[in-house]
């Protein structure tokens, strides 16, 4: 079947369809092949935040896209948080929120 992605919320996945038209692109080619190849597929797509966090990370002229997942059940993966990225580092409220939403998936796996 191979690997889905989901989005922790409707509010989420407008976010991330929102980005302006070439990181959009780019991110949804991303996602096909995270799709088919599964979200291990290394820089300069994916990488690991650690603690179970992981980021997309899609570059265009308007600047750069993030958007944090963690591993849900089976082949699924939850997008938790989508923005655009204005500094170097990632913000530090930008990764609270996502570490938040993790933690609120892994309590439901765990029941």
């Amino acid at each position: 079947m191979g690997w889905q992605i989901l989005f922790y919320d409707d509010n989420v996945k407008k976010d991330t369809l929102e980005f302006p038209n070439k990181i959009l692109a780019k991110m949804l080619w991303i996602f096909e092949m995270i799709k088919e190849r599964g979200p291990n597929i290394g820089k300069p797509y994916t990488d690991s935040f650690g603690d179970g966090l992981f980021k997309v990370r899609s570059k265009g002229k308007e600047g750069i896209g993030r958007s944090l997942f963690c591993y849900a059940s089976g082949e699924n993966i939850v997008i938790l948080h989508s923005f655009i990225k204005k500094t170097q580092k990632t913000p530090k409220k930008e990764l609270e929120i996502a570490l938040k939403r993790k933690k609120e998936i892994d309590n439901e796996k765990s029941k």
